[in-house]
């Protein structure tokens, strides 16, 4: 397994979000293969790493219906975004997946490597709530192959996030 570890590297926006806030972070990184996207960045990640799919998050971005209010949902790599729960717990009418230029505009990350922290515009976060059944989760640290090792109630605290159940299996 390509792993590496290091304790509080500023090498990305996200990762320099943590530093300035003191909160405590690790980074782990391995390989990304464009050729095996099969399954998604969050389940190779997961995979690559040694880590349950449960346990790594994806950064997805949703987008109002009626208000185009930029959303951003946090869900394990095991599951899926449940459009109509992140509407719900967001107060909007409906949600629909960000059109993937549009996620890369706003956020200053290419897919497959959006972080929720250190994105060029601020958005409303939530993270499902089965962050809590770790405690720490992986979540893109702003590249592809480089993640984020957090106590999710840190990563909350750090993008002004609120816990929801917004995943769905």
């Amino acid at each position: 397994m390509a792993k590496k570890k290091k304790q509080n590297s500023a090498s990305t926006p996200a990762t320099a979000v943590l530093e300035k806030l003191g909160i405590s972070f690790e980074t782990v990184s391995y390989e990304h293969d464009a050729d095996h996207m099969d399954k998604g960045y969050g389940l190779e990640g997961a995979a690559k790493l040694g880590v349950d799919p449960h346990q790594t998050f994806k950064t997805l971005l949703a987008e109002d219906e009626s208000t185009h209010e930029i959303v951003v949902g946090v869900v394990p790599a095991a599951g899926h975004l449940d459009m109509k729960a992140l509407a719900q717990a967001a107060g909007l009418k409906k949600c629909e997946m960000a059109d993937p230029a549009k996620a890369m505009r706003v956020t200053g990350y290419v897919t497959g490597g959006i972080s929720p922290l250190g994105q060029k515009v601020t958005h409303r976060t939530f993270i499902d709530t089965s962050a809590h059944d770790f405690p720490t989760i992986l979540v893109s640290a702003g590249k592809r192959g480089f993640s984020l090792v957090i106590d999710p109630d840190n990563l909350a605290s750090a993008c002004n996030a609120q816990f929801a159940p917004i995943a769905k299996w």
